[in-house]
């Protein structure tokens, strides 16, 4: 009697504020229907207690994607790196390195990437395919346009803001840097990026993408010294690829407007 009295004290609600507490709300969310599965004989008792460490994990994982992908600062509408089709293009990359580069085998040994060529081949498509793949895989990713990174630098020590993303960046897995070689930099940007870049130095991997062809990236830095400083860092452990072929804006003007 004593026994069955107990166990009609044992409501959902009660078991929910368990699970709550010890940190378990996806579990607790769910905990309903699995009882209902179990009790009607649907689940075994090995099968329900799966199906709710199953239900957090998945909740937890989802929860941290969104976190970091947030955290990315990807541009609108990125495409997976499945929609990124080579054969569109003359040379500088095949689909079997594009599927290599997808296993993010180069990302666990800090190794570089570099796409250089001119607008519209699909440079930015295919680094930001291999960060939303990285982001999937549990990494810390941030994306930042050049010029928005050398403002960025600019502002870390007197912006809040400015200061917080900094930080990210240094944390961050992967550090994407888009559209190097657009608009020149002031030679104080110039040494911060050269800092920001032995920072990350064989601690986190970095993808470049670039206009400019290696030797003409004094152009942009405005200091051979530094330029050789910036560039013996990235390059070091890196792998280059050269894109060539015609801008997909001018064979497909309907589809870019």
């Amino acid at each position: 009697m004593i026994g069955a009295a107990s166990k009609g004290m044992i409501t959902i609600e009660k078991l929910c504020t368990f699970l709550d507490g010890f940190g378990l709300k996806h579990s607790s969310k769910v905990l309903a229907d699995m009882l209902d599965q179990a009790e009607d004989g649907t689940l075994t008792h090995r099968e329900f207690l799966l199906a709710l460490l199953d239900a957090e994990t998945k909740g937890r994982n989802e929860r941290r994607w969104r976190r970091n992908y947030a955290g990315a600062h990807f541009p609108p509408n990125v495409k997976r790196l499945e929609e990124f089709d080579p054969a569109e293009l003359e040379s500088g990359i095949s689909i079997g390195q594009i599927r290599q580069l997808s296993e993010l085998g180069w990302l666990d040994t800090f190794v570089n990437l570099v796409f250089v060529g001119p607008p519209g081949l699909g440079k930015t498509m295919i680094a930001l395919g291999l960060g939303l793949r990285a982001v999937d895989e549990g990494y810390l990713v941030c994306f930042e346009k050049m010029d928005s990174l050398v403002r960025l630098l600019d502002r870390a020590d007197v912006e809040r803001s400015a200061g917080f993303r900094f930080k990210n960046i240094l944390k961050a897995n992967l550090l994407i840097i888009d559209e190097v070689g657009y608009t020149p930099i002031s030679r104080n940007q110039a040494n911060k990026f050269y800092t920001l870049v032995s920072n990350i130095y064989e601690r986190a991997s970095i993808i470049v993408t670039t206009n400019k062809e290696v030797p003409d990236w004094v152009e942009v830095m405005g200091d051979p010294v530094l330029t050789t400083a910036v560039l013996d860092r990235i390059l070091h452990h890196s792998r280059c690829f050269s894109l060539r072929g015609e801008s997909y804006r001018l064979k497909y003007p309907d589809v870019f407007g």
